[in-house]
């Protein structure tokens, strides 16, 4: 029998800090920029007429220490309104070698901590150095990590929030410094040097009109062809950036929504962030360019988040070990 580290949602929320998981997350980037990970696109299983669906993310990392890692999340938006993580699942790591099971933990504070961690890495990177005021779209579990993450990065002397719910979002600024509830999108991002958009939104929540010159922008809420948070005007002045080429030319719609009104070309990613990272894209060129960073998730983030909880499990003795 082989030991298997087993790690609950308090567990991971504990050992998953914010600084550490940034860390990681470039780590991550930088693996997957330098041809260390295959990951196959997810496949997503929709039952006919279900509101839930189930996607697969695997993983394979080659080197001194093979590894696979297999998150498997199981996606209810309608869990928001139950006062649930609309992400629920596991995250599994295996042994490249052996394919022994090495640990499993709960998938949703990994999802949201490695993504707000991924648009952090984007912000450090991408924004530029003078930015103060920061714009979250949304008020969800993705929002609440988000705001963590930016502050991680850049000293906001501002932060407004925007939701469809306003006291949702008056409940989240009520849990940081200098944060305040706006009545809308609108009023929100006027002004903002980075901006947030986290929501479940299929239609656009942001628009070209209100974004200042030299915005940077995280989007992270819509991860399929058919939906989008940004409209086309934004995606079209912008220097766009990916997680990943071939996960956007396949999954991001907002991207292939502009792309197939003929607004932009194939040509139009300037890079992954990956690649800025290790220097074979540029990152931002200008001071005035508005840069966006398009935020689909990947397995290699679960990977690196899951490898690093693990670590910090053994060293502090958390968890719960089970013969399997």
């Amino acid at each position: 029998m082989t030991p298997v580290l087993v790690l609950s949602q308090e567990d991971v929320v504990e050992l998953l800090d914010m600084e550490g998981c940034i860390g990681a997350m470039e780590e991550a980037l930088r693996s997957l920029a330098r041809g260390e990970a295959f990951l196959p696109l997810r496949p997503v299983v929709r039952p006919p007429g279900e509101p839930t669906f189930l996607g697969l993310m695997p993983v394979h990392r080659g080197g001194e220490r093979p590894v696979y890692a297999l998150k498997t999340v199981a996606i209810a938006p309608e869990n928001a309104a139950r006062g649930l993580d609309p992400h629920q699942g596991t995250v599994t790591l295996f042994d490249g070698v052996t394919g022994q099971t090495l640990a499993v933990m709960n998938a949703s504070p990994v999802t949201s901590i490695r993504t707000a961690a991924c648009s952090a890495v984007a912000t450090r990177v991408l924004a530029r150095e003078d930015a103060v005021e920061l714009a979250v779209v949304g008020s969800g579990h993705q929002a609440h990590a988000h705001v963590q993450a930016m502050l991680a990065v850049r000293d906001f002397r501002r932060v407004r929030i925007a939701s469809r719910n306003v006291d949702h979002a008056a409940a989240l600024a009520a849990e940081f410094p200098n944060a305040e509830a706006s009545e809308s999108p609108e009023a929100a991002v006027r002004g903002a040097d980075v901006v947030v958009t986290a929501t479940s939104s299929p239609e656009p929540v942001l628009e070209r009109a209100w974004l200042k010159d030299g915005a940077h922008v995280n989007a992270v809420g819509a991860c399929f062809p058919h939906t989008r948070e940004l409209d086309t005007a934004t995606v079209a002045d912008s220097c766009f950036f990916v997680d990943r080429r071939e996960s956007a030319e396949n999954e991001a719609g907002d991207l292939l929504i502009p792309l197939h009104e003929g607004a932009i070309d194939d040509r139009h990613i300037r890079g992954e962030l990956g690649e800025v990272l290790v220097g074979s894209a540029p990152g931002r060129t200008s001071p005035d360019e508005i840069t966006v960073f398009e935020s689909l998730g990947l397995a290699i983030e679960d990977l690196f988040a899951a490898e690093y909880v693990v670590r910090r499990a053994q060293e502090t003795g958390t968890g719960t070990t089970v013969e399997f």
